[in-house]
């Protein structure tokens, strides 16, 4: 059961296909990184941060910031820290490369040689200053591990390394199944991401591999990449135990919510002209937050209108003048 008055699991799962659908088919869909480079520079900011940061990095989004765009190492944290921002960046970048224009013939969703390829990408530059103390030489980024791993916390035991090919394998044929029309989308790929988390194939950069090969899924099936946030770490790892158990709905939540954020923050104010009407989340700032431009919707102030989803829209130019006249009530 949903916290009282948060919307229920179904019910998000039921609006990112509205938003998705919409998206397409008011929008023209995901804009390339060409068309639209401020859009996929945020996200890259943001994404190359936050998941790193889920593995224990302390940069903070500055310095990250001025890593990615000016080259600049500020501060005086460890060469290796930089290095695994430096490396997911890198991968992050091709994964969104395949939004639009996909750099493969394959007609499969996602192969093996990607998935070595994006972790070869995130660990390389790591590798090079901290590489991992029991990495044989044949476990080098891009290489399955020849390790086995001992249990994680809370009973989650990778499958033997002599097993992971094969697994592997396997894992690649229900990512061929996947539907990313069905409304349980959601939940179908948080299913993979923890199947994929629970076979561990690499020795090291398993849970930044991950994410950015959930990314280039979910950007091949037409969907924004979701960044999962450093503060929400201890509920992202409760909801992974969960699906260890058998149970991906908190984790398909949590991901479908990512992928609303991102939609609503970075994409829909991009793509959408300054007369398109969108969501209310689509058009919030420090000016006025979404609840803030609700509330004047319903009182009338905002020009608006509800939909048969009961969600509110509006438009850039509509905000504009609602914002200009609410500074005009100020003044006077």
């Amino acid at each position: 059961m949903s916290p009282r008055g948060r919307p229920s699991r179904q019910a998000v799962y039921a609006r990112l296909r509205v938003q998705i659908d919409e998206l397409w088919q008011r929008m023209g869909g995901l804009p390339s990184p060409l068309e639209a480079a401020d859009i996929w520079r945020g996200i890259w900011f943001e994404e190359a941060h936050h998941s790193t940061a889920l593995e224990g990095n302390t940069l903070v989004l500055k310095q990250v910031e001025k890593l990615l765009a000016e080259g600049r190492a500020v501060g005086d944290k460890e060469l290796r820290e930089y290095m695994e921002v430096r490396g997911y960046a890198d991968a992050s970048d091709w994964v969104y490369g395949q939004a639009i224009e996909p750099d493969r013939a394959s007609p499969e969703p996602l192969t093996l040689q990607e998935i070595r390829h994006i972790h070869r990408m995130a660990m390389h530059a790591v590798w090079d200053v901290a590489p991992h103390p029991d990495a044989g030489p044949d476990e080098t980024p891009g290489n399955f591990r020849r390790h086995d791993i001992h249990p994680f916390p809370g009973g989650m035991l990778p499958p033997s390394h002599v097993l992971v090919d094969s697994e592997m394998h396997a894992w690649i044929g229900e990512v061929g199944e996947l539907d990313a029309t069905s409304e349980e989308f959601a939940e179908s790929v948080a299913r993979l991401h923890c199947r994929f988390e629970q076979i561990h194939p690499f020795l090291d950069g398993n849970g930044r591999t991950g994410r950015l090969v959930l990314n280039l899924l979910l950007v091949r099936s037409g969907f924004p990449p979701a960044i999962i946030y450093k503060k929400q770490r201890s509920a992202y790892l409760s909801a992974l135990r969960r699906a260890d158990k058998g149970d991906p709905g908190s984790l398909g939540e949590l991901i479908a919510r990512a992928i609303l954020d991102n939609l609503y923050k970075f994409v829909v104010p991009a793509v959408a002209g300054p007369a398109r009407l969108v969501p209310l989340a689509a058009l919030a700032s420090d000016e006025a937050n979404s609840t803030a431009l609700r509330t004047a919707a319903v009182r009338g102030a905002l020009q608006a209108t509800k939909g048969p989803d009961g969600q509110w829209r509006s438009s850039r130019n509509w905000v504009d003048e609602y914002l200009r006249t609410r500074y005009r009530r100020r003044r006077q």
